[in-house]
């Protein structure tokens, strides 16, 4: 079934000068739908099978997701292991904090954590960004990385901790 003109998949896809094919269609609408969470290559392939196809080619998908990167769909981001991640790219947003943590490898957007002060990180990203633009660069965005522990791994550290503490204390 063709898909409706007025979908708003398609027209992101025409705007950016892309191929509205069924996969492009299908990864550009599932990020969307996700757009608070990051995923790697794997994850997306992983997240994007169903059971009535073979699922998405590793490689079709790599050079699809390369694509809505470079046209400023998607908004790649490379972790402290040099993993790559992906997200949908919110149309307003110049900066995007987050926060990466270094035992479990949870990526979390920060801007609902830092509230009024994610305000200020955007407009100095966007003072930035417009610098680089008179200078002549194209396509900016700007990547915020806070690297350490999650609450979740610095509570299981400290019970492991205290757990082997009262263990060798008992013998």
């Amino acid at each position: 079934m063709p898909p409706l003109p007025d979908d708003p998949i398609d027209a992101l896809l025409t705007a950016h000068g892309l191929r509205r094919t069924q996969t492009a269609r299908r990864v550009l609408g599932w990020l969307l739908a996700h757009s608070d969470t990051s995923y790697t290559h794997a994850q997306l392939q992983l997240a994007l099978q169903d059971d009535t196809a073979q699922g998405l080619d590793r490689v079709t998908l790599y050079r699809l997701i390369d694509r809505l990167t470079q046209v400023g769909l998607l908004l790649c981001r490379v972790d402290a292991n040099r993993v790559r991640r992906y997200q949908a790219m919110p149309a307003s947003v110049h900066a995007t904090p987050h926060f990466e943590c270094q035992t479990c490898h949870r990526d979390s957007p920060l801007a609902g954590a830092l509230q009024a002060n994610s305000r200020d990180l955007e407009r100095a990203a966007q003072t930035a960004i417009e610098a680089l633009k008179a200078l002549g660069y194209k396509g900016l965005s700007m990547d915020v990385a806070v690297r350490g522990v999650c609450l979740d791994c610095a509570t299981d550290a400290t019970s492991a901790t205290s757990a082997t503490s009262a263990t060798v204390a008992a013998a």
